[in-house]
This record gives C-alpha cells, structure tokens and sequence, in this order.
C-alpha cells in the first residue's frame, strides 16, 4: 500500500518548518560565538539580529524573552554532546566502549567553549536552567547509563545503580576539563588518570 501524495499545503508546511528550524540553528549559532569572543554582555536581542539578518521580532517570537533564548543554547549545548557521544563506534565489549567514550567527553567538551561555559561555568550571568532543562540536560548522557549497565551485566563492574558509577564519573571528568580550560592541567593527562580511577573503583574484573 503506497501513501497518499502530500500535496501543496503539505509540502509548504514541510519547507516553513525547515525554514524555521534552519533560522533557529543560525540564531544559536550566532548568539553562542557572541558569547564566546565578546561575552554575556553582547548578547542582546538587537545584536543577535544584526548578526544573523533578521528582525528582533523574529528572535522574540522563536525564543520569548533572552532567559528563554539562555536556555535554548543551554538545551542545544548539551544535545551536541550527546550526538558526539552516540557518534562513538559500538565496541561489542562494554568495557572497550566505556573506556572511548572518556576521551570523546573531553574532546566535545573542549571542542564546544561557548556552549561549555553557559552549560557549566554559568556565562550568562543570573540564568538559572528551569527543572525540566535540567532534566533533558542529564538526560543527554544516558548513553554513560546505558554502557555501564552492560559493564555491569557482563561482570567488570560491581552491582550498583549505573546512574550512581555515571555521576562519579561525570564529576571527576567534569573537574579536570575545568581546571584544564583555566591553564592549571596542560593536557589530558590527568583526564585520564582521574576517569580511570573512578571506573577502577568499581571494576571486579580486568579483560
């Protein structure tokens, strides 16, 4: 059985939505590198819209106010670290794909400033993410969760709650990316040795 035709009013209302999702990404991309090279401060509703062509009107309509805009890159910064880390090639050993999936943390963390610093260093001075932003916040590394209930499963890593062993480790990587982003650590080291760490406290058995 073949689908009906969409049809003009169809095939209009798919283009209006590409539309607006390809300006909704141009907007973030424009206010994101603005918070990068100028800071906080220049992320004015009138200097986004100058930067990407557009009428403030048009910002306002897409994200409400600039707490709402806040919280949209706060939201898309974290669903580009989760499309880097589903990006990781399947390991058939759960322990194998744990241990990627450290250095692919670090690497989108780093290769992401503007949205790290919003996402975890509170760039945007007063802009609290709501409960629910949080929520989907976290939810994007639930492939950590995922891994290491199947390193459970297999036997490397101790019974226990995945979330508990992903928080643990999401912390101490958290930390060392920070102190490397303010000069302290030269390289990823120490990234290595304090996630490795972490993952050995609850390891039963080695490959």
């Amino acid at each position: 059985m073949t689908s009906a035709p969409m049809g003009l009013q169809g095939a209009y209302l798919l283009g209006e939505r590409a539309g607006h999702d390809e300006l909704r990404s141009r907007l973030l991309d424009v206010a994101v590198n603005l918070l990068e090279t100028d800071g906080s401060e220049s992320l004015t509703m009138r200097r986004i819209a100058a930067e990407a062509g557009c009428t403030t009107t048009v910002i306002y309509t897409m994200f409400g106010n600039r707490e709402g805009l806040a919280e949209a890159l706060y939201l898309e910064g974290f669903e580009r670290f989760r499309r880097f880390l589903e990006s990781v090639p399947q390991r058939r050993d759960p322990l194998e794909h744990l241990n990627a999936l450290g250095p692919a943390y670090r690497e989108a963390c780093l290769a992401e400033p503007g949205y790290y610093s919003l996402m975890f260093e509170r760039a945007i001075p007063g802009f609290e993410p709501s409960e629910r932003a949080r929520t989907l916040a976290r939810a994007a590394l639930n492939i950590l969760d995922r891994v290491i209930a199947d390193c459970i499963s297999a036997g490397y890593l101790a019974p226990t709650q995945p979330r508990k062993v992903a928080d643990a480790l999401w912390s101490a990587a958290q930390g060392a990316i920070s102190l490397e982003r303010a000069g302290h650590l030269r390289d990823g080291s120490t990234y290595e040795t304090v996630t490795t760490a972490v993952i050995s406290c609850y390891l039963l058995r080695k490959k």
